[in-house]
């Protein structure tokens, strides 16, 4: 059964632009190449530290393969990681696993 991973940043003050531009040229590009479902992204309307994305799998078993080629690749390792830091508190992550409801427009 899918499910869904809802992911909350705490982004660094001054830097939400800068991270919202390189999740979209630069992060969720490669994750999608890696086989990465990203059903949402969002930056919070009144508080300029919130960012918040999601993403979808299959199964637990594709979750962890993703994660796999995505986080242990030598890009993520030597390229995209380690700017991360500059623009994000990573103490603030908070990640939650969903459930679509029965009735969920993303069944």
């Amino acid at each position: 059964m899918a499910f869904y991973e809802l992911r909350q940043y705490k982004i660094l003050p001054g830097k939400m632009d800068d991270w919202v531009d390189y999740m979209e040229t630069v992060i969720i590009p490669f994750q999608v190449a890696q086989g990465m479902v990203i059903t949402a992204s969002f930056r919070g309307e009144e508080d300029d530290s919130v960012y918040v994305w999601m993403r979808r799998f299959e199964s637990e078993a594709e979750r962890e393969a993703l994660y796999a080629a995505v986080y242990e690749s030598e890009t993520w390792s030597n390229e995209i990681g380690p700017k991360i830091p500059d623009m994000m508190d990573r103490s603030g992550i908070v990640v939650t696993r969903l459930n679509a409801t029965p009735k969920s427009g993303t069944q």
